[in-house]
Formats: C-alpha cells, structure tokens, sequence
C-alpha cells in the first residue's frame, strides 16, 4: 500500500487576513504555550486535502490557535462561539467539525473562532488531556473575550461548542468554572473561561460523564447526538444531570444517525439530522442570547 501524502504546513500570518473575506488567525500564546514555548516554531500536518469536500486530518499541534470567522457588522448579533473540533485527541477534524459550521454561523450573524487545541493521544505526544486541551479550551475563550469590542461581541454572550473529543474538552472547561484572575500579568488572563453556554455535538465521556454538575459549572447546554451512536448514552445521562441541577438545556437525538455527521452543507442527504445548526439558532433565540440588529 502507498504511504499515504502529507502536507506539512507552517501556521498562517498572526496579523491580519490575506483579503477581508478570509478568517482571522490568531495564536492562544503570543510567545507559544506555557511550558512548550520553545515549539512555537514546529509546524503542523495536514493530511491531503480533499478535492471534492476540502477536509483534511490536523496532527502535530503545538503553538495552538484560533481561526475566526467574523460576521458583517451591520449583521452581528453580539455571539461568539469558539468551536473545539473532534478528532480523538489524536487529529482534528476541522472541517466538517469547525470551519464549515463557522461560516453558515458567521453569515448569520455570529463570530466563530474553530480552536486547533493540542492532542493528548497522538503518538509520542508530550502533552495530557485534562491540563493542556483543558488550558487551550479556557484561553481561547479568554482571547475571543478580549477582542469584545473590536468584534462587535457582547462578552455575556460567548459560548463553546464540541464536536466528539472536543465536546470532552468543552465539559472540562465547564467544569473548572475558571472566572479569571484580576491580579493576572496578562490581561487576556483576567478574562473569563467560563462559557456563557455549551452544545455539545456527539461528545465523549471525559468531563461530561458523571461529573459534579451544578448552577456554577454549568451554563444551558445544548446537546447532538444520533441514536445509532455509544455517545447517546453519554449525551441522555448529562441531560438528566442537567435537569437535576436545574440548568436550561434541550437534548437532540436523531434516529438512524451515527457518530461524526458534522455540518456537511456540500453533502445534504435530506436527513433530518442535516437541520440540527437551525436547532442551534432557535437555542440562542430562546436563550435570549441573540441580539437583532
């Protein structure tokens, strides 16, 4: 069998984008993470890109950053979502588990920023799951939270959303209910990491599973799965945790769906699993989360 292609690809311009259509993309760390500084310069890999659908796999993460989808300001409802694509923790999807999402949101009038976190499972990988995809969780939070007023953000409104593996690490960051420090050097850091909601799109267990789930850690919550998938149970359980505790949340399960469907607009099947990002919409709607312009 052929050894599969690769693309190895140096992280893109952390000033402005290339033309005023193409997404932001900023760096968690101006100067690489905590501890890892000295593989700020190590480049990430892509796997070949897919003519027909534009996915690729992300691998070798290790300056984590975000890519913001920004929408017109005469359209922006004042939400921010930062999305923390699936992928195992070994790769990342981010594709039909983030930048296609982003957009559709974006032309609706939310800001996105789909967050490269680091992988805790990939091979020979320095880095563990519940402190170093929980830190780039919170300060991707924290930064989209600083750019409020440049991105037409109201910082109340500022949520987090999880597809599989990154779904483990939204309910991490729930859990750790990390407000921000006022006394901290860096001000991004005085920013909260608490999400104002979550959704969490056919998620793993970590964070999720049989957690102390309460007002104080929990905003609403939004919940995805397909009943053909092991996450359902996962998703059903943290539902009744959710109503025990007497947070606003609101469970999705499509019949005959698997695991990974994402947002796939190029591939519409006409299943009703297709429509779940409009069910999104009307959850901020009834949130009272999105403001009309």
């Amino acid at each position: 069998m052929p050894r599969r292609a690769v693309l190895v690809v140096a992280l893109v311009s952390m000033a402005a984008p290339a033309r005023a259509d193409e997404p932001l993309t900023l760096p968690l760390w101006e100067h690489g993470a905590p501890g890892f500084e000295s593989r700020k310069d190590e480049k990430e890999v892509r796997d070949k890109q897919s003519r027909e659908t534009g996915e690729y796999r992300t691998t070798n993460v290790h300056n984590p950053y975000i890519t913001v989808f920004l929408p017109k300001k005469e359209n922006a409802t004042g939400v921010a979502l930062v999305i923390a694509p699936g992928g195992g923790h070994r790769e990342l999807w981010v594709k039909h588990e983030g930048e296609n999402l982003a957009q559709w949101l974006a032309e609706r009038g939310i800001a996105v920023a789909v967050l490269r976190y680091r992988l805790g499972r990939e091979r020979g990988s320095p880095y563990k799951i519940d402190v170093h995809a929980l830190q780039d969780g919170q300060r991707a939070l924290r930064l989209v939270r600083s750019k409020a007023s440049d991105w037409s953000i109201n910082p109340q409104s500022v949520g987090m959303m999880g597809f599989s593996a990154g779904g483990e690490v939204v309910g991490m960051v729930c859990r750790a209910a990390d407000h921000g420090d006022p006394r901290a050097t860096d001000p991004i850091d005085r920013q909260s990491a608490m999400p104002n909601f979550h959704a969490l799109v056919y998620s793993g267990p970590l964070g999720v599973a049989k957690q102390t789930v309460t007002k104080e850690n929990t905003p609403p919550a939004f919940l995805v799965v397909g009943d053909e998938d092991n996450a359902a149970n996962v998703l059903a359980g943290y539902y009744q945790q959710l109503r025990q505790a007497k947070v606003s949340a609101e469970l999705h399960v499509y019949a005959k769906a698997g695991h990974g469907f994402g947002f796939r607009p190029y591939k519409q099947m006409g299943k009703a699993w297709e429509s779940w990002p409009q069910r999104f919409i009307e959850f901020l709607e009834t949130e009272g989360l999105l403001r009309k312009k």
